[in-house]
C-alpha cells in the first residue's frame, strides 16, 4: 500500500516552516482507498511569496485544525504504507519534523516520483511537476494546492508503477512486506485479485518474479494454479508468498505485456515462453508457372514470412479463411494437394488460377492484396481498445511498421497529439513475436479501432 501525499508549508528558514495543508491519498497500485485532505493552522505567518503562489492566506488558517489535532489520523492513512511523493526528501522531512515536535518519531519508507520519473521516463526537459505532468497530458485541477498536486502525483505514480517493466518498485514493496512478516494464505491472496483482463505477476519470499501470466479473468486463471495438480503448479503453490497485477482493460495489452515481461524478467516457470511462441509462419513463393504460392511451414528466421501462428493447426484455420475472403485457390495456398485442378474448382468456387484459367498477373494482386493488408511493414497506425475502467481507452502504437508501445488515455487530444501520446506511452520492444501478437489480434477483434496516420 502507499500513501501519496503533498504538503504545502509556510515557507521560511529550513526545519522552521509550519504545514498550511496536507493531502493524502491512500493507493493500493491500482485505485485510492482512502484519503485524508485538509488544510493546517500553522500557528506562524506564512510567507508573502507562498500567499501568492497558493492562494492560502493567515485569514483561511484561523479556524483550521493545529497539526497535533490531525496527528492521528495522518499516522493511521499512513500506517505500513510507503511515502510517495514528488520530491519526498522535502515532504518527508517536514513531516518528520512537525511530528517531532509532538515528541513522536514518524519513520517511514519512501518513494520520489521525481527520481522515478528521471529512471523511467528519461530525456524530459523538467521534471517538475506542473510540466511533467503536462507533457504526460494528465490532467491537473488545484496547481499549488495539496490535494492538486496530490492527486496528479497519484496519476504520475500509476504511470511509472506502467512503466516499471522490470517490477523494482512492486518487488521493494514486497520486500517491505516479508519484513513484516505478513505471509498470506492462498484463500487470501485469491480474495485481493479482481475478475478482470489483465497481467499477473507470482512472487516467492524474496520478492522475486517465478511467474507471470495473462488472462481475461486474473481470478479464475490463478485458482487454476493454485488447484491444479500438475508438476509446475504443485511448485508454484509451495513457493508463492504474494500475487500482484496489472488491470489492463485491454486483452491486446495483456498478452503484449506478457510476452514483454517474461523476456526481460525471464520467470523460472515460464521457460517456454522466453523465446518464440509463434512456431509456424506463412510464407510467399513463385511457381514455376510465375503464380505466388502461400506456404504454411515450420517458422524459419531466415525468411521474410507474412505472418505466424502458435500452432498448425491455428495456421491451417487462418489459411482457409484468407483463401475464401481473398478468392484465392486451395491448391497454391497448400490446403488441397493434387497434380490437377483444385476441388474448388470442380464446384465453381476457384476460377482456376490451378489450370491457368486466370493469368499469374491478375491472380498475383490478389495475393499481394492479402499481404498488404495482413502486415504491416511500413505502415505507421494507432490501435484502440478498452481501457481499464468506463472512462478511459487504450492505444497501441504501431509507428513505420515498428511496435513502439502503448498507453492510456483519457482525453482525445492525448491520443491525436503524437507528441503528448509518445511522452505517456509505456515504451516496448519491437520483435517478431509482439508483431504476431498484434496480427493475430487485428484478426480476431471486432471491438478493435484502427487509426492511420
Amino acid at each position: 500500500m502507499y500513501a501519496i501525499l503533498d504538503i504545502e508549508t509556510t515557507g521560511g528558514q529550513f526545519n522552521e516552516e509550519g504545514i498550511t495543508e496536507i493531502a493524502i491519498y491512500k493507493f493500493d497500485g491500482h485505485e485510492v482507498v482512502d484519503q485524508f485532505i485538509s488544510l493546517v493552522n500553522p500557528e506562524i505567518p506564512i510567507q508573502p511569496f507562498v500567499v501568492k503562489l497558493t492562494g492560502i492566506n493567515n485569514a483561511m488558517l484561523r479556524s483550521a485544525p493545529k497539526f497535533f489535532e490531525v496527528a492521528k489520523r495522518i499516522i493511521e492513512i499512513t500506517s505500513d504504507c510507503i511515502i510517495v511523493a514528488h520530491n519526498a526528501s522535502f515532504d518527508y522531512r517536514i513531516l518528520r519534523t512537525e511530528f517531532r515536535r509532538l515528541g513522536y518519531d514518524f519513520e517511514a519508507k519512501t518513494l520520489c516520483t521525481v527520481e522515478l520519473a528521471k529512471k523511467l521516463i528519461p530525456e524530459q526537459p523538467s521534471y517538475s511537476l506542473g510540466k511533467l505532468v503536462r507533457a504526460l497530458g494528465i490532467p491537473m485541477a488545484d496547481r499549488h494546492r495539496a490535494s492538486g498536486d496530490a492527486m496528479a502525483t497519484t496519476k504520475l505514480f500509476k504511470m511509472l508503477l506502467e512503466k516499471d517493466l522490470e517490477k523494482t518498485i512492486v518487488k521493494d514493496f514486497i520486500k517491505l512486506e516479508v519484513e513484516k512478516g505478513i505471509a498470506p494464505k492462498l484463500l487470501d491472496i485469491m480474495r485481493q485479485l479482481p475478475s478482470k483482463t489483465g497481467v499477473y505477476y507470482i512472487h516467492n519470499e524474496s520478492g522475486d518474479l517465478i511467474y507471470i501470466g495473462k488472462s481475461l479473468n486474473i481470478k479464475k486463471r490463478v485458482n487454476q494454479h493454485f488447484t491444479g495438480i500438475t508438476t509446475k503448479s504443485k511448485k508454484i503453490q509451495a513457493e508463492v508468498f504474494t500475487i500482484t497485477y496489472d488491470e489492463t482493460g485491454s486483452e491486446l495489452i495483456a498478452l503484449l505485456k506478457e510476452s514483454e515481461e517474461i523476456k526481460i524478467n525471464r520467470p523460472r516457470y515460464n521457460r517456454s515462453q522466453r523465446k518464440t511462441i509463434f512456431l509456424y509462419a506463412l510464407y510467399a513463393e513463385k511457381d514455376a508457372n510465375g503464380y505466388l504460392n502461400l506456404k504454411l511451414e515450420k517458422a524459419d528466421g531466415r525468411k521474410k514470412e507474412i505472418t505466424s501462428f502458435a500452432t498448425l493447426q491455428e495456421g491451417k484455420n487462418a489459411l482457409f479463411k484468407f483463401t475464401a475472403s481473398y478468392q484465392l485457390c486451395q491448391k497454391l495456398t497448400g490446403l488441397y494437394s493434387t497434380k490437377k485442378d483444385c476441388f474448388q474448382y470442380k464446384i465453381k468456387e476457384c476460377d482456376g488460377a490451378c489450370v491457368g484459367k486466370i493469368s499469374p498477373e491478375i491472380y498475383n494482386a490478389r495475393v499481394q492484396q492479402f499481404i498488404s493488408q495482413s502486415s504491416f511493414e511500413n505502415k505507421s497506425m494507432i490501435l484502440l481498445d478498452k481501457g481499464r475502467n468506463i472512462n478511459e481507452r487504450s492505444a497501441v502504437l504501431v509507428e513505420n511498421g515498428i511496435y513502439k508501445g502503448y498507453a492510456y488515455y483519457d482525453l482525445n487530444y492525448q491520443v491525436t497529439n503524437i507528441d503528448i501520446l509518445k511522452n505517456i506511452l509505456i515504451p516496448m520492444q519491437n520483435n517478431r513475436d509482439v508483431k504476431n501478437i498484434i496480427q493475430s489480434y487485428i484478426r480476431k477483434s471486432k471491438s478493435l479501432k484502427i487509426l492511420n496516420f
